[in-house]
């Protein structure tokens, strides 16, 4: 069977690198845009410290997902976080969302251990004013960029073509035996039921870089509220990730001076070292939006199958989607 992806992040390259793995001849069209939701990401993999009630079936999924990160990034040859996650508040309005989380996650059996401000930095010495928090241990983080190229390293070991909007060759898929969907934000322009469905949600993150002298960065991801306002830091080699804004903003790439500028005021809060940091990028980027939060995959139509939808966790989803996407396909006889 001919299998034609078009995407290239990272449900594209891990649903390609799965069937190909699985013998199928795979090609995978990208168009390599710069704010694609893979590339501007802060690589956490986060379902317990991601869950809010009403999104029962979106953390259940992401906790099935993450069992089997381990195995998937040993596959990969990435490396995921030695430590997991710790979520913190610094006034009482905040330390009430975390309270709200810490019951939620109660209620379901999924426990997280309160952590007042003293104990907060003496796991990380450089927090600021926190009040309290939560340790999540087992909510990772794993360097998007490396898990990019890995994946598309691995697909091209095992056989998969790749193309783009500026070579020969049909991008419809329409050449192959299966067509999947698996664009991100770009997707709800390629199939009319996707049209209502999918939407771009804009994010912006930066990069930061400790200069000489500056305190190192965090060896947890640190999860934050700040005044009602999410921020999160994610470690990377001798700095960090900071992020994220949200917009519905459709497709505007724009890097605002307002985005920076509370990401960089509330960071600052929460690591007051920052400041002697040296940043090193800020860029915007598309997530793919859905009304419930929740992944499409599935057939759209005989020949034709979506893979788009994770919104906020297309990296942690990555593992669950390639093998749901797998398991289409060799159904695929009874959906085409």
């Amino acid at each position: 069977m001919r299998v034609t992806v078009l995407g290239g992040g990272v449900i594209g390259l891990s649903a390609a690198w799965y069937a190909a793995r699985a013998g199928y001849a795979v090609r995978v069209v990208d168009h390599g845009s710069p704010h694609g939701g893979s590339w501007v990401a802060g690589g956490m993999l986060a379902p317990i410290t991601e869950a809010w009630p009403g999104d029962e079936d979106v953390l259940a999924l992401g906790v099935e997902s993450l069992e089997l990160w381990p195995e998937f990034a040993r596959a990969l040859g990435v490396e995921l976080s030695p430590v997991g996650t710790l979520a913190v508040a610094v006034d009482g309005a905040d330390v009430e969302v975390l309270d709200q989380l810490c019951a939620y996650l109660g209620r379901l059996g999924r426990s997280a251990s309160r952590l007042t401000g003293r104990e907060l930095r003496a796991l990380e010495p450089g927090l600021g004013a926190v009040r309290s928090g939560l340790s999540v241990p087992g909510d990772v983080a794993v360097d998007n960029r490396a898990l990019l190229r890995a994946l598309r390293e691995a697909c091209a070991a095992n056989g998969v073509v790749f193309s783009s909007d500026s070579e020969p060759g049909d991008e419809s898929g329409s050449e192959s035996d299966v067509t999947v969907i698996a664009a991100g934000a770009w997707s709800r322009d390629l199939h009319p039921l996707l049209r209502d469905v999918i939407r771009p949600v804009k994010g912006e993150i930066l990069r930061l870089s400790a200069r000489p002298g500056a305190l190192p960065p965090p060896r947890h991801t640190i999860r934050a509220h700040v005044r009602g306002r999410p921020v999160y830091l994610v470690p990377r080699e001798g700095g960090f990730v900071l992020g994220a804004t949200q917009y519905e903003a459709g497709f505007d790439g724009d890097v605002t001076v307002g985005g920076v500028r509370d990401l960089l005021r509330d960071a600052e809060v929460v690591w007051p070292g920052i400041a002697e940091y040296a940043l090193t990028e800020a860029s915007a980027g598309f997530r793919a939006g859905s009304p419930d939060n929740a992944p499409v995959i599935d057939w759209l139509e005989p020949g034709v199958l979506a893979a788009t939808g994770h919104h906020r966790n297309g990296l942690l989803l990555a593992p669950v989607t390639a093998r749901r996407v797998l398991s289409l396909l060799r159904e695929g006889g009874n959906s085409r």
